[in-house]
């Protein structure tokens, strides 16, 4: 199966993209980068890589390995434009997050947005985590004229870690933990039918779920749908990810 990764060039989460790239094309799926421009090799935010603050609250050893591999990959290198997507030619949309400002880019794009609403037309298997959320949140549905989250349940990045992460940090990185004014969580519940849509799971701040233990971490699925929070559900969320598009294959 294809499977659309929209990238911005710089600064997405290092765990929240590796670690699906490497469980998905492990199970022999072709994950396809897309970027604003052809050809741009997107980077990740680097103090993820090195540690954000005195060595800590970075992606950790393997998601960093991970990422290693995956940047050398040549099918990671060779992104298509965002322009010139075909949604109907891919089977899976998965919307990574991070926090650093460069998210901006690829949170904020209208043309980005316009061919995630075509893909979700499709009622293919969509997969976003942590930030993620948001470009569904922004994306409109042309008929109702609503977000294509309204009337779905989700998490996003739950606003007691947005707001934890930037009071640890504030004096030394400033805003680096606020993408945006407002909390994620904030504008993904503003877009919903109910706040109540909205499910923030267990409070967590340093447990991190891994390949082999699932136990902190979180998902929420919706149909066709799958959300997660933060960079410890990735290996959760990848697997069910997984299942979801094991599920579209046996339909």
């Amino acid at each position: 199966m294809r499977i659309l990764l929209p990238l911005p060039d710089h600064d997405f989460d290092v765990t929240e993209v590796a670690v699906p790239w490497q469980k998905l094309t492990e199970a022999g799926h072709e994950v396809v980068v897309a970027t604003e421009h052809r050809g741009t090799v997107p980077e990740a935010d680097p103090r993820l890589l090195t540690g954000v603050l005195f060595g800590a609250l970075g992606a950790g050893p393997e998601p960093r390995r991970f990422y290693r591999d995956m940047v050398a990959d040549p099918r990671f290198r060779s992104a298509v434009a965002w322009q010139d997507l075909q949604p109907a030619d891919y089977d899976g949309l998965l919307l990574a997050g991070g926090h650093a400002r460069g998210m901006r880019q690829y949170l904020g794009s209208a043309v980005l947005r316009s061919k995630v609403a075509e893909f979700w037309r499709l009622d293919r298997p969509v997969a976003a985590i942590c930030h993620g959320p948001l470009v569904l949140a922004r994306t409109q549905d042309p008929v109702t004229g609503r977000s294509v989250l309204h009337g779905r349940r989700t998490t996003c990045l739950p606003k007691y870690l947005e707001r934890s992460a930037y009071l640890l940090t504030a004096w030394r990185l400033g805003r680096y933990y606020r993408t945006y004014p407002a909390y994620v969580q904030d504008e993904i519940q503003a877009a919903l039918a109910s706040p109540s849509d909205f499910e923030r799971g267990p409070r967590t701040l340093a447990a991190r779920g891994t390949a082999t233990d699932h136990r902190p971490a979180f998902t929420v699925e919706d149909a066709n749908y799958l959300s997660s929070r933060w960079p410890g559900d990735a290996y959760l969320f990848t697997e069910r990810f997984l299942t979801l598009l094991e599920k579209t294959t046996r339909t």
